[in-house]
């Protein structure tokens, strides 16, 4: 899913999370972080990062913001 398709994915549930320790070349000063595939109420599932407190399998996250390509989600509550 490219960002030219979707300007905001909207909220969603983080199907699966985990924690990158060794991260790509581009990305090693971010880490660790965490990435997550969630299930979007529009019932597509996207792959982006959690920003801020760490999100658990079945919590609910807000789109953010996209930072190079990669989508942001927060989480809610």
């Amino acid at each position: 899913m490219s960002t030219a398709a979707v300007v905001n994915p909207g909220p969603g549930t983080v199907y699966t999370e985990t924690i990158v320790y060794s991260a790509p070349e581009a990305y090693v000063n971010d880490a660790p972080y965490q990435m997550a595939i969630v299930q979007l109420d529009s019932g597509r599932r996207i792959t982006g990062r959690i920003d801020g407190e760490r999100a658990a399998i079945g919590d609910r996250v807000a789109f953010t913001e996209f930072r190079q390509s990669v989508p942001f989600f927060r989480k809610q509550g």
